[in-house]
């Protein structure tokens, strides 16, 4: 084994116990990041596909990452991309892993996604709807293929291929196998019976995406995130939710709350004994903010991925609620989410000297002391749920 650990050798096939996952995060560097669409990209398939591929974009895109000391990205892929062309598929990956590596930058890949649009396509996309949030983004798999068994096989195939390439691959950070599961077909209008049918078709495969990924032996951790509801013991999080955190090597999660919130839903998940990524933050005008949530989780050693870098296409700098009732008339708020406006202007010049600031800590001072964070006893529900809800 030449002193390799069971998960660096790929050799194993079940989860990784708690040691195991505990071993390879302690050699990781804290990461910081963002999750990542160019801005000349609606959705993955648009960032993907061989006619809207744009590798010059995402270098100088990735450039600013790196520049205010982001170490990894999170990025959507799509299994009809897979259907398409799985070599041209994999090639594009392949060139984008190596930009990345460029900027010392590593990747977190999603290989499928239950938010917005349920009926996705190939060919040209869909142009921005004024004044809406992420407008063109589409689940994968879509909703048809969710209710067709006879799509098993290709969805096999699909996660099989991707992981099996890239199973030794040291800039692939890891593999979330399915991001926000029980979200609906549109985010800020499901109800709760939508959330709870869409999680019982949902179950069965996330399962099977999991046993198919780790049969590949990937050398990388396998997580999916949760982000609804009350966490504060497993006997409350739903199926979905259990099998999420139970078949995860590294827990993960979304929050869109408080400092305060944030730190409580850290210690909510503590119960897993289990390294932690928080995969989604940063809603400014719910209090979600870079210099409210990147301290608390550097002092909690919890990786941690912004929403968004560059204002494009997904239109993502408006608020979730423009989903609903479209921002024609401009922002007055805050930006919700995104760091750079386009030409790479900072949104705000002080967040970026911030993070910027963070990284030059942190790589003078990797091992940061614990601190409290003080957590009022009525304090109210998840940020991010009541975010959303908004």
């Amino acid at each position: 084994m030449s002193g390799k650990s069971v998960a660096e050798s790929g050799t194993m096939v079940g989860r990784w116990t708690e040691a195991e996952a505990k071993a390879w995060f302690t050699r990781q560097p804290w990461v910081m990041g963002c999750n990542f669409t160019p801005s000349n990209a609606i959705n993955q398939l648009e960032m993907w596909q061989a006619a809207t591929f744009d590798l010059e974009a995402i270098r100088a895109e990735l450039a600013l990452a790196a520049d205010v000391g982001m170490n990894a990205v999170r990025v959507y892929l799509h299994d009809l991309l897979w259907a398409e062309d799985p070599d041209g598929f994999l090639g594009r990956i392949d060139a984008m892993l190596a930009v990345a590596e460029g900027f010392g930058i590593r990747v977190m890949l999603v290989l499928f996604d239950s938010c917005w649009h349920p009926d996705p396509a190939l060919g040209p996309q869909p142009a921005p709807k004024p004044g809406v949030h992420n407008s063109g983004w589409v689940q994968s798999p879509g909703v048809p293929a969710l209710r067709d068994r006879s799509q098993r096989p290709r969805l096999e195939g699909y996660v099989k291929g991707i992981v099996g390439r890239f199973r030794k691959d040291r800039r692939v950070l890891a593999w979330d196998i399915w991001n926000e599961p029980d979200n609906g077909p549109d985010v800020s209008l499901c109800d709760a019976g939508e959330l709870e049918a869409k999680a019982d078709l949902v179950l069965p495969l996330l399962v099977d995406a999991f046993s198919w990924a780790r049969s590949m032996r990937p050398v990388q951790p396998l997580t999916s995130g949760i982000w609804l509801g009350d966490w504060s013991s497993p006997e409350r999080l739903t199926p979905l939710q259990q099998a999420q955190t139970g078949l995860s090597d590294v827990v993960s999660f979304h929050n869109y709350g408080t400092a305060e919130d944030f730190a409580r839903r850290i210690d909510w998940l503590g119960v897993f004994d289990r390294p932690m990524w928080c995969t989604e933050f940063m809603a400014r005008p719910a209090g979600s903010t870079f210099e409210a949530i990147l301290p608390v989780a550097r002092a909690r050693n919890v990786g941690a991925f912004c929403w968004g870098l560059v204002r494009g296409k997904t239109q993502t700098h408006l608020p979730w609620a423009a989903w609903e009732n479209p921002n024609l008339a401009g922002l007055k708020d805050k930006w919700f989410h995104d760091i750079f406006d386009v030409g790479g202007v900072p949104y705000d010049d002080t967040e970026v000297e911030f993070l910027r600031l963070l990284r030059a800590l942190e790589d003078k001072a990797p091992h940061w002391p614990l601190i409290e964070i003080p957590v009022a006893k009525d304090a109210p529900g998840s940020g991010d749920d009541e975010a959303k809800a908004a």
